[in-house]
């Protein structure tokens, strides 16, 4: 695709974490108004990527695009209002246990705009209906199913009408039906409200059923990017034993610095 058409882009990105490189000069060009999907095994750099282009964190060196501005050099007061248009959805919802699920949605209109009360809540109806839990304003987290709780959590991510919507590993710890469910409201959500989704997933079936656009990663390099019929078509061996999911072939089963590269991430996750 062309580059300058891009929602985001990077230029050379780079992330270390003392001597371990997560990513190493990663260029992508993310296509706006659809569906990308980063893809890798565990320690591949996938979820540092995310992490990067969201602008949670700097990268060490290079650049990442987002409507012309570079997130790794500008102030932290643009920083701050080039994110009030992403939305993001956690691993595991992060939804706030002592609020109503109505409240989890209406938080961040709450904090970042001046509308009449009246008017979040039609707004927070409005998402969930967008979700498919009309009705459930006044559950608690703790008596959501794992796949609501991913729906709400999809709707409070929708609730500032973002250009861009971040999901890491959206359908982890769900049953195939709710997998399929959310695997569902991402593709048609992204289709009827002309957003730009960008997921990160291990999930081969799911992430190359919802793609327009695949992004492969393995150990922290782009070793393909293109259309789910060229990443199923490609010859490429790490590709071919990706995606059949083959034990054997030149991607290692276990590699010490992958689970040294997950324990760095689990301790910047916390942090």
């Amino acid at each position: 695709m062309n580059a300058a058409a891009a929602m985001i882009r990077t230029e050379q990105l780079t992330k270390r974490f003392g001597d371990m490189t997560a990513l190493n000069q990663v260029e992508i060009a993310i296509p706006e108004r659809a569906t990308t999907v980063i893809m890798g095994g565990s320690g591949s750099g996938k979820t540092t990527l995310l992490r990067l282009i969201s602008g949670l964190e700097p990268p060490s060196s290079g650049a990442i695009y987002f409507e012309g501005a570079d997130l790794a050099r500008i102030s932290r007061r643009e920083l701050y209002r080039l994110r009030m248009k992403m939305g993001m959805v956690f691993q595991y919802s992060a939804l706030l246990n002592s609020l109503t699920v109505e409240e989890n949605i209406a938080f961040p209109l709450q904090e970042h705009t001046a509308l009449d009360a009246r008017v979040i809540r039609t707004m927070v109806t409005m998402k969930l209906e967008q979700v498919g839990l009309r009705g459930f304003e006044h559950l608690m987290p703790s008596e959501l199913s794992g796949g609501m709780a991913k729906r709400v959590a999809f709707a409070r991510a929708l609730a500032m009408d973002p250009k861009v919507v971040f999901f890491d590993e959206p359908t982890s710890g769900l049953d195939p039906i709710s997998a399929g469910v959310i695997t569902d409201l991402i593709r048609n959500l992204t289709q009827l409200t002309h957003m730009t989704s960008i997921v990160v997933t291990h999930d081969v079936h799911a992430g190359l059923a919802i793609a327009d656009h695949v992004i492969l990663l393995w150990q922290g390099e782009v070793i393909a990017a293109g259309t789910p019929e060229s990443v199923r078509n490609s010859d490429d061996a790490r590709i071919v034993q990706f995606i059949e999911g083959r034990p054997d072939g030149p991607i290692p089963f276990s590699r010490s610095d992958t689970s040294y590269m997950d324990d760095l991430l689990a301790r910047e996750v916390i942090a």
